[in-house]
C-alpha cells in the first residue's frame, strides 16, 4: 500500500497552485509534508483524498487512480482535514456511530469504543463536539479518521491546539497506527517531523524542493560542517577567524565552530599552537527549521 503522485498539477483560474509535483508515500513509514503557508499542502492533501480535481497528471492509492476511482479511494483513506469540520450539535459518541454507520461498518459499537479509548475520548465521549475544546476537537477529527480501519492516513496539522500532554498522547496514535499503514501529515512544528516522521516531503510554492529521509536530507543541504567545541577555558575566537573559520559562543568555554570543509584538523592546530586545552569536540547536525528556512526562503 503506497501514496504515488505523479506530475501533479493544479489551476485555480490564473493561479498555479501545484506546478508538475511528484512523490511517494510508503506503508509503514510516517511521510512528513512541509512548506509555507500557501505552499500547495492542502490542496495536494485533498486532491490525494478525491475531495477536488486535479488538472494534470495522476495520484494513485495502493494503484486505485483517484480520479477514476474516487469513492474507492475514501474507502481505502482515513483524512483529517486542517478546518476538521465537526457538528458541532452532535454528541462525541453519536458522531462517531454517524461516521460508522457512513462507513457501513458491521463492528459498530465495538470500533466506536476502540476509537474512544484509543483517541482519549473517554471522559468527554457524552458531551457534545460544541462544547469540546480545540484539543479535544482534533481528537475527535482523528478519530473519525481511523474509526474504519483505513489503509492510508491523511492528516492535515493533526496536532493543532493540543497541549504538551495531549501531543505526547497523539503522537503515540499515530506512530502506532503508522505500523500497517502509509501516513502522510503536513505540520508547521519541527519538533513534530522529527519525533514522528521516517521521510520529509518539502514543498514551496507549488513545487517539490526537497523528498529524503530525515537523516539523509540534514547531511546533505547542509552547506557548512559544524563542531561544538568545548575548552578548558575561555579561548579569543579572533585565532579561529583568522584561519577562516567561523566562531560563535554558545556559552562559557563552549564554542560553535564551522566551515565551508571538515574544520577539525584547523581547530586542534591552533588550539595546539596556542596551548587551548580542549575537553570535548563533537558534529553538529543542522537542524531541520534550519533546513527548512533555508529552503522555502524568499529569494
Amino acid at each position: 500500500m503506497s501514496i504515488t503522485v505523479n506530475h501533479l498539477t493544479k489551476v485555480y483560474g490564473t493561479q498555479k497552485a501545484l506546478d508538475n509535483i511528484s512523490f511517494e508515500a510508503e506503508k509503514g513509514k510516517i511521510t512528513g509534508f512541509l512548506g509555507p503557508n500557501g505552499a500547495g499542502k492542502s490542496t495536494t492533501m485533498k486532491i490525494a483524498t478525491g475531495y477536488i480535481g486535479l488538472t494534470d497528471g495522476s495520484v494513485q492509492v495502493d494503484g486505485v487512480d483517484v480520479s477514476k476511482e474516487p469513492l474507492q479511494v475514501k474507502k481505502l483513506t482515513g483524512y483529517l482535514p486542517e478546518n476538521n469540520p465537526l457538528y458541532l450539535e452532535m454528541y462525541v459518541k453519536e458522531y462517531l456511530g454517524f461516521i460508522a454507520a457512513s462507513y457501513g461498518l458491521k463492528n459498530k459499537k465495538s470500533r466506536i469504543e476502540e476509537m474512544i479509548e484509543m483517541c482519549g475520548l473517554g471522559r468527554e465521549q457524552h458531551k457534545k463536539i460544541g462544547a469540546l475544546s480545540k484539543g479535544y476537537r482534533q481528537r475527535v477529527g482523528l478519530a473519525q479518521a481511523l474509526i474504519h480501519d483505513p489503509q492510508v492516513l491523511i492528516l492535515d496539522e493533526p496536532t493543532s491546539g493540543l497541549d504538551p500532554n495531549q501531543l505526547v498522547e497523539i503522537r503515540k496514535v499515530i506512530k502506532e497506527a503508522s505500523r500497517d499503514k502509509t501516513v502522510i501529515l503536513s505540520t508547521h512544528i519541527m519538533q513534530e517531523v522529527e519525533a514522528l516522521c521516517d521521510k520529509v516531503v518539502i514543498i514551496n510554492k507549488g513545487q517539490i524542493v526537497a523528498d529524503d529521509e530525515v537523516k539523509n536530507l540534514k547531511s546533505v543541504t547542509a552547506d557548512v560542517i559544524t563542531y561544538k567545541v568545548e575548552f578548558e577555558e575561555e579561548v579569543a575566537s579572533t585565532l579561529f577567524e583568522k584561519e577562516g573559520l567561523k566562531v560563535s559562543n554558545l556559552e562559557r568555554h563552549i564554542y560553535s565552530i564551522s566551515a565551508q570543509e571538515d574544520p577539525r584538523k584547523m581547530i586542534m592546530k591552533v588550539a595546539g599552537e596556542h596551548a587551548m586545552p580542549l575537553i570535548n569536540i563533537s558534529k553538529e547536525e543542522q537542524s531541520l527549521e534550519g533546513i527548512f528556512q533555508e529552503l522555502t526562503r524568499g529569494k
